[in-house]
């Protein structure tokens, strides 16, 4: 019989992982976490280890584990009695069950990329028809990279370059007005480099000038593309931004 499982528990218990572990999950004193019935409680400490173990054992087996068998197993094993089966059966079974578990990773990782691409599939389509409606109200302009923006106030001081660095009010929102990003509400102006900056906001901010507010409409290739940007902004989300040019530094 293979001799792993042995030398995993006194792992356990050697390497003071038990304790943490079990005690994060301890119901209140003298009462059983689910039942909430009164316990009848050990006494000793090997009595207290030997509960503990079983529980830090079970934090770390499949939920499906037979608990009779492995009980089982325990006492013949601490009886020296000859196992119910033998290390080839137990092997083979370890191997089909890894390769079990191995194959239900991987539909599970299939059905994520799925579902993954049919939000970044409808997320397209969805920004390409904003987009499409968006160009024919009064006011939008569309430039040759497909940046559309709106102006709400002109400015009148200077137009920063690609290599300016600039200091903006702003505030993003997904096609849904869902708010991911405000300096406004933060009521903290963002300095930045023109070049440090999604592509819209590099192309848009140069049609501007100091204390001009624009609206801009950014196609998801003008803006984070297909990876998106953390759990705010989804795979080829189109965007919308309301930006203040405050200040282009020298």
């Amino acid at each position: 019989m293979s001799k792993a499982l042995p030398v995993v528990l006194a792992a356990i218990i050697i390497g003071g992982a038990l304790t943490p572990v079990y005690l994060a999950k301890q119901a209140t004193p003298g009462q059983h976490a689910k039942t909430g019935q009164t316990s009848n409680a050990a006494t000793s400490n090997i009595q207290k280890i030997s509960y503990a173990l079983g529980y830090q054992v079970s934090s770390q087996t499949p939920p499906e584990m037979d608990t009779e068998l492995f009980a089982e197993g325990m006492r013949d094993g601490q009886a020296k009695k000859t196992p119910r089966f033998t290390e080839q059966e137990i092997n083979q079974a370890l191997m089909a069950y890894q390769q079990e578990v191995q194959k239900q990773q991987q539909q599970h990782l299939q059905q994520q990329q799925q579902q993954q691409q049919a939000t970044a599939n409808s997320a397209t389509q969805a920004g390409e028809a904003f987009l499409a409606a968006n160009a024919k109200k009064p006011g939008v302009i569309t430039t040759a990279s497909g940046l559309q923006y709106q102006v709400i106030k002109e400015g009148t001081g200077a137009t920063p370059t690609a290599s300016s660095e600039v200091k903006v009010d702003y505030e993003g929102k997904l096609i849904d007005g869902t708010v991911f990003d405000s300096s406004i509400k933060r009521g903290e102006p963002l300095t930045f480099g023109l070049s440090q900056v999604i592509p819209g906001w590099t192309e848009g901010l140069q049609l501007m000038k100091e204390g001009a507010h624009y609206r801009f409409f950014i196609p998801a290739s003008l803006g984070y593309g297909e990876t998106g940007a953390g759990e705010a902004i989804p795979p080829n989300s189109t965007l919308i931004f309301d930006v203040t040019l405050i200040k282009v530094n020298p």
